[in-house]
């Protein structure tokens, strides 16, 4: 049974740095694409960065590229997603999600090709 739970979300000043985990259970992580997905309010949930944790390739969105590091500890079974610089606009509701793309390249960061359980973590960044 596949089980994704993110976490480590908060409230931070503009600026401001968090990181994000996503524990995965259930399966083996080098066989998947694993991204981080947000929705703020009033907006479509949208793909951040994602990564293919077998050889480690990345995808951002434009509006976080240098700001945000996603990472993956194969021993732990989690994702990170390293936040810094934050900005309003990054208020959200951050989702972590699955691909079991196997030997394949990274799954692009759409939410679309992404299974995305529903329990996610608030981001909210102040001005």
């Amino acid at each position: 049974d596949v089980q994704l739970q993110a976490s480590g979300g908060g409230l931070v000043q503009a600026g401001g740095s968090l990181r994000l985990s996503c524990a995965a259970s259930g399966f083996t992580l080098d066989d998947y694409s694993i991204g981080w997905f947000r929705q703020a309010p009033g907006k479509e949930l949208e793909g951040v960065s994602c990564i293919k944790i077998s050889d480690g390739d990345t995808d951002y969105k434009d509006s976080v590229k240098g700001r945000f590091t996603i990472s993956a500890d194969n021993a732990k079974k989690t994702v990170y997603l390293q936040m810094n610089n934050l900005k309003p606009e990054d208020t959200a509701v951050y989702y972590c999600g699955e691909r079991a793309d196997g030997t394949g390249t990274l799954t692009p960061c759409f939410p679309y090709m992404y299974g995305i359980p529903g329990r996610g973590t608030q981001v909210t960044v102040s001005s």
